[in-house]
């Protein structure tokens, strides 16, 4: 028996395995196999890796898209299990960061896709580096400061990108081109900028899936080089109450827009709007940007805090966990903290300086 050619025989075997991953794709004839070398030479950033973020990029790395960077600020809790697609409870018990959490399970899914996983608060000056070479941006974030910093750096660079939000049983995904269509800012008086969020109204997963879909439906069409058969519209559905509607914002462009107008100044690019602290989505929990940049050493951090005898300091490869009850702080390496507890600024902020100083 020839071992030696049954081994080539098995390898050639797994190889065809391997190259039809993608051939049911391919058979969709607007797609076809040149759409799917579209797919595989892209890059997309997708901002935020909850229960959106992990929808999008799960799609998009199952579809074939070279290279697909996650960027998320928080880590995987208990709560996040009953709609947040990559995550375990092993992923919750570890406290692991979201987007290293996804980046090692889409890499296990896909091993023929480059997957970047990156623990980071994105603000102007991160996006401004994150967006570099990339194809589109995919928003799966939870405010509306970060959509508004995202619009102005897609449209200063000339990167599409595609709005999704979704709360309770509805949802809305829009897809954002420079050039041709109004920008997020021309459109503020018609999205609804309200208080509703999942952590006050709740989220059902169908919402998150609906909303998913929309939007890698339009970046699939956009990579692969259909942009004649991209949507136009602003799409805003509620599934619980059986409601669909589309709507042509195009009028919506200001000549005087000030990230997309004639002469635009991209003002959410600017120091002023660069906040320090903010209230996270509802969840009794503030965030603190330092002020500086940091580079902390979390076991030197973790052996200090433990020498005030106040509380107990726990430490992993991407935190340092602090209970100083009735409140916890998560200290990141880059000196970002999650003061959970509160929802006070002034509160929080007293508390980071007593524990981890500006």
């Amino acid at each position: 028996m020839n071992t030696a050619l049954e081994s080539s025989d098995g390898k050639e075997a797994a190889k065809a395995e391997r190259e039809d991953r993608y051939s049911r794709q391919e058979r969709f004839t607007p797609l076809g196999k040149e759409g799917q070398l579209r797919l595989r030479n892209s890059r997309v950033l997708v901002l935020g890796a909850g229960a959106l973020g992990s929808a999008v990029s799960e799609t998009l790395v199952r579809a074939g898209v070279g290279h697909v960077t996650i960027v998320d600020r928080d880590y995987v809790e208990w709560s996040n299990l009953q709609r947040q697609q990559l995550f375990t409870e092993q992923d919750a018990i570890n406290r692991l960061p979201k987007a290293v959490a996804a980046a090692k399970r889409l890499s296990e899914i896909n091993s023929d896709v480059i997957v970047e996983g990156v623990v980071m608060d994105v603000r102007a000056h991160e996006l401004s580096g994150l967006c570099q070479g990339v194809d589109l941006m995919m928003d799966a974030t939870d405010n509306f400061g970060t959509r508004l910093i995202l619009n102005d750096i897609g449209f200063k660079h000339g990167i599409p990108w595609i709005y999704g939000g979704c709360v309770g049983s509805s949802g809305m995904s829009y897809t954002f081109l420079p050039g041709e269509t109004p920008c997020l800012n021309c459109l503020l008086g018609m999205i609804p900028l309200g208080g509703d969020t999942c952590d006050i109204n709740g989220i059902l997963p169908q919402a998150v899936q609906m909303v998913a879909a929309h939007q890698t439906m339009e970046a699939l069409k956009l990579l692969s080089g259909n942009r004649q058969a991209l949507r136009k519209k602003m799409l805003s559905f509620d599934l619980w109450r059986n409601e669909r509607m589309e709507f042509g914002v195009d009028r919506a462009k200001k000549c005087d827009c000030s990230t997309c107008g004639e002469e635009p100044t991209y003002p959410y690019l600017s120091a002023e709007h660069a906040d320090k602290s903010e209230v996270l989505c509802g969840r009794d929990t503030v965030q603190i940007r330092p002020g500086r940049p940091m580079q902390l050493q979390l076991e030197e951090m973790a052996d200090r805090l433990n020498s005030l005898r106040q509380g107990k300091a726990t430490v992993t490869p991407y935190m340092v966990i602090y209970q100083v009850s009735p409140h916890r702080l998560v200290i990141f390496q880059d000196g970002r903290t999650l003061v959970h507890g509160t929802s006070d600024i002034a509160k929080a902020r007293s508390l980071y300086n007593q524990y981890v100083g500006g």
